[in-house]
């Protein structure tokens, strides 16, 4: 018997859409059902690498840790990975498979929307229940006729629909009755209950205005979810993180947090102040997240170097456009920048494309990302870069090789886990950092340990590697196991979801659950 299914669709992007889904995942899964994640469509340059080789977005990926299931491409069958404004790298069942316009992508759908039914059909046959999110808004009248995501997925997979608003910039009842009113009579008779996402505040104020709303619109409340502050969850979206201001930089000795007199800053009593470089095509920043979690750091993303200040480390990103981030960096003075933090004593980390970037030159000769053929990097690391049209996409382990000099010395030996999503082979000239499980190496390092690159995303959720490195800066790591910090965070945001969730009027009402005994 295929699946039921339950959409979850927003009033906008960013409403909540994803960690809603995967709240749903985790309090199906927690009652026993066979659950599964599914979006049609997604645009993020934050993807996950799967073993078979593919890629999904890092909210699919979420979503099925918090199903309890593995991830696998039929998840999200088609990930759009913008690499400029007007272009975007298809990926289809995990593979690229074009980079194409808007336009073009538009006379594509038919054949896309094929991929997507069937990848859908193959999860439903095997579960109990999929949780499928849309994207964006369902009121986009513009885009409706090439829909494939939100409505049309609806009711091809005859899915209800959960509606989420997020009250938390204000107008949300506005963005509730102006979406309901734009959908067609029969997408609209599809959505059996509206969500309000991100509330802070006394409930009891809200309560008449709900109560009207369900009046105008027909459609019932079925909750209304707090605002979940620091949930240690990855964020899909880089809009996300104009959305965290960093935590103030302060002297310990001078105002001392409450418990933290057992050597949690470094001597200095100051947070490790660790400056991320804003690129324009920005990826896989939950790289960070790891470090996110402990107290004696500070995480702060610039996008202009007299922003940059003076860190204890800078890190340059990975990102979908190497060539044109590169030369961003370089137009705003960041090259300048690092060269000279380099000697006041600072260290730079390059990951996967800032790994490439920190290099002394790329090569781009098929034309793949730029028209320039030959790109001078900023000459902090001694390695080169050519692109070709091979990807490389899988997860990777290894250890940091035994021989790494000046600072890195006390990580030798250290096993380190991640996984690699990248064009380009890149050339090592001088000491490597990491010797991998499979007999190669990756990475490498300069000016006695200060400065070194990787293409392993990820690498900073090595909790040994981590716990060392934060170490040499003279900082007692807090968070010991960031895997169970995730778990954890997955766990509070399902209770809190639940808490807020009228669950019987969902499972009875909506899903039709009554007869099964999954309800309790």
């Amino acid at each position: 018997m295929p699946a039921r299914a339950l959409m979850v669709q927003g009033t906008a992007s960013s409403v909540g859409k994803s960690l809603i889904a995967a709240a749903l995942c985790r309090i199906f899964a927690r009652r026993g059902l066979r659950v599964v994640p599914f979006k049609a469509q997604n645009m993020s340059n934050n993807a996950a690498a799967l073993p078979d080789g593919g890629e999904i977005g890092r909210a699919q990926y979420l979503q099925a840790l918090a199903a309890r299931t593995i991830p696998s491409p039929d998840m999200n069958p088609i990930l759009l990975k913008p690499e400029t404004d007007a272009k975007s790298q298809v990926i289809v069942l995990g593979k690229r498979w074009e980079t194409l316009g808007a336009r073009d992508y538009y006379r594509s759908k038919p054949q896309l929307w094929d991929v997507v039914k069937a990848a859908y059909r193959r999860l439903a046959d095997a579960a109990d229940l999929v949780v499928i999110e849309g994207a964006g808004s369902p009121a986009e009248i513009n885009l409706a006729e090439s829909d494939m995501v939100n409505m049309a997925m609806a009711r091809f997979a005859e899915a209800p629909v959960i509606l989420v608003a997020d009250i938390d910039p204000g107008g949300v009842f506005a963005q509730v009755v102006g979406t309901l009113a734009l959908l067609k009579p029969e997408d609209r008779a599809r959505v059996k209950g509206v969500l309000i996402n991100k509330f802070r505040g006394d409930k009891k104020l809200l309560e008449p205005g709900l109560v009207m709303l369900e009046q105008l619109t027909g459609v019932p409340v079925l909750g209304v979810v707090p605002m979940l502050n620091d949930l240690d969850l990855p964020d899909e979206d880089s809009a996300s993180l104009e959305r965290k201001p960093p935590k103030l930089r302060r002297a310990y000795k001078e105002n001392p947090p409450s418990g933290m007199n057992d050597g949690t800053f470094d001597a200095a009593g100051q947070l490790l102040d660790i400056a991320i470089i804003r690129l324009p095509h920005i990826s896989n920043f939950d790289d960070f997240d790891p470090l996110l979690g402990e107290p004696a750091v500070q995480i702060r993303y610039v996008e202009k170097p007299e922003h940059l200040g003076c860190p204890d480390v800078v890190i340059v990103p990975g990102t979908k456009a190497t060539m044109a981030d590169l030369a961003c960096m370089k137009a705003r003075g960041f090259d300048i920048g690092l060269k000279w933090l380099v000697q006041t004593g600072t260290r730079i980390i390059g990951i996967c494309g800032g790994y490439q970037m920190l290099g002394t030159f790329i090569r781009d000769p098929l034309g793949l990302e730029s028209m320039t053929t030959v790109m001078d990097g900023i000459g902090l690391l001694p390695v080169y870069t050519v692109f070709s049209e091979e990807k490389s996409v899988c997860p990777r382990q290894g250890i940091l090789a035994g021989d790494l000099p000046g600072q890195l010395r006390a990580l030798a030996g250290l096993p380190v886990a991640g996984y690699e999503i990248h064009s380009g082979r890149t050339t090592v000239l001088g000491q490597h950092l990491i010797d991998t499980a499979d007999g190669g190496f990756d990475g490498a390092c300069a000016h006695d340990g200060r400065i070194w690159g990787t293409y392993f995303h990820g690498i900073f959720a090595s909790d040994r590697f981590r716990t060392a490195w934060l170490a040499s800066f003279g900082i007692n790591a807090r968070e010991k196991d960031y895997r169970a910090r995730l778990e954890a965070s997955l766990e509070r945001l399902a209770d809190a979801v639940e808490a807020e969730l009228d669950m019987k009027y969902l499972m009875h009402e909506i899903l039709h659950m009554e007869d099964e005994g999954w309800f309790c």
